[in-house]
């Protein structure tokens, strides 16, 4: 084995191409080791790159019922097999009342090769938020839903089979999750240590809104992918979960009206996309306008923006929060929220760059959680974006504390 040590992915002359020029990796990172296995697929994956390039989709576009014209309308016989395809899925089955409304699948993690640290995402967060809990006695590992993987035709309710197709190559997927050394991979592992264990949590993501209807809340220890749209992934998402959430609500619930709270530090460009001109969908983001992903276009879908600075404090946070939560309340009534809750707003994150403490993250929840309550609204929660290792217990202590505040309960129902 030989080691390799770079810095920034940029100063890597073989790859600094793959990288998007707004990248939320833009801080310096050592590789620890890389194995020469990664040397393998270069020379296909250079070759195909511009033919991945041209079998993306085009944007969405507002269809002429108001609903977003995403993959599926233009690709695959529109809503018609959008329909079937969601009424056929097995991703919606029966949880028994002894199970917990936290869904999470070990598969989640991400690790191999120790490509996983090359981005400062941490891979592993999601696994070690359930074992603090077990740790703790607050949750026993029996009562976790486990989600099933989105398969082809799950994700083609949004996705195009041409977006599907250049997932198959190592140099699309390396741009998408900003670790450029991932395009030297056979497709095979990428599929199999990184895209699986995406398609793990959009499974969750989906479940959680049939669970969050019966029960009142879920929260799916992933998922949150918002920089993804049916056409385009980036920043870490390379499958649109929360789009495709709501497009199965609307399929297999009886849901009609949705509210997304996108508190992650990053704008939520992609579901603004996918949801561009849908009267259906209601977005309230609220964001660092000075980070990635710079979207003007997707900002224009916002039906409440919230542009928070670098440098926010704890207090004007959550006063800033409960401003935008009142005009919410007068604006729309859902049937569903969809709270993403990244906690790259963490005093310190190196990419959210703003100042909030661990308490104000609770609070934050616990603030989103009273909103839903108050309003007999049912909730599901993804965990999103988060770039230091303290998130996990962050996150963590937070449920810990919507359980104190009997917002939520991480006790199964005995029969």
């Amino acid at each position: 084995m030989k080691l390799l040590t770079v810095t920034h992915p940029r100063t890597l002359s073989t790859c600094q191409s793959l990288v998007p020029t707004h990248s939320k990796f833009s801080t310096y990172l050592p590789i620890n080791s890389l194995d020469v296995l990664l040397l393998f697929n270069l020379r296909q994956s250079t070759r195909n790159a511009s033919y991945a390039g041209e079998m993306a989709a085009p944007s969405s576009s507002r269809g002429g019922d108001g609903s977003p014209n995403t993959a599926a309308h233009d690709c695959d016989g529109g809503e018609s097999a959008r329909s079937d395809r969601i009424l056929s899925s097995k991703l919606y089955f029966d949880v028994h009342t002894s199970k917990v409304p936290l869904i999470y699948s070990p598969s989640y993690d991400i690790a191999f090769l120790g490509i996983e640290k090359l981005h400062p995402f941490d891979s592993s967060k999601w696994g070690r938020i359930c074992r603090f809990l077990i740790a703790e006695r607050l949750l026993d590992k029996k009562h976790l839903i486990e989600p099933l993987e989105a398969k082809r035709e799950d994700l083609l309710v949004v996705h195009s089979e041409s977006y599907l197709a250049s997932l198959k190559n190592s140099l699309t997927v390396s741009t998408i999750v900003e670790v450029p050394p991932v395009a030297l991979l056979p497709n095979c592992l990428v599929d199999k240590h990184v895209l699986y264990p995406f398609r793990k949590q959009v499974g969750g993501t989906i479940l959680a809104a049939k669970v969050a209807k019966e029960r009142g809340w879920a929260i799916n220890v992933g998922g949150g992918f918002h920089h993804c749209s049916a056409a385009k992934g980036g920043g870490f998402c390379a499958y649109a979960d929360i789009t495709l959430c709501i497009h199965f609500a609307f399929a297999r619930l009886s849901i009609s009206r949705v509210m997304i709270i996108d508190l992650d530090a990053h704008q939520g460009n992609g579901h603004e996309k996918d949801f561009s001109g849908d009267s259906r969908v209601y977005i309230l983001d609220m964001y660092n306008p000075d980070i990635y992903p710079f979207d003007y276009e997707a900002r224009r879908n916002i039906n409440q923006k919230v542009e928070v600075a670098s440098g926010t404090t704890t207090n004007e946070y959550l006063s800033r929060l409960d401003g935008a939560l009142k005009v919410a309340t007068d604006a729309f009534d859902p049937e569903l929220i969809i709270y993403n809750a990244g906690t790259d707003i963490l005093d310190g994150d190196p990419l959210g760059r703003l100042k909030i403490s661990p308490d104000g993250i609770a609070t934050r929840d616990e603030k989103i959680f009273l909103f839903a309550r108050k309003r007999d609204t049912p909730l599901v929660m993804l965990t999103s974006g988060g770039y230091m290792k303290s998130s996990a217990k962050v996150i963590a202590d937070s449920i810990v504390n919507l359980s104190k505040k009997s917002l939520i309960t991480l006790e199964g129902v005995q029969t």
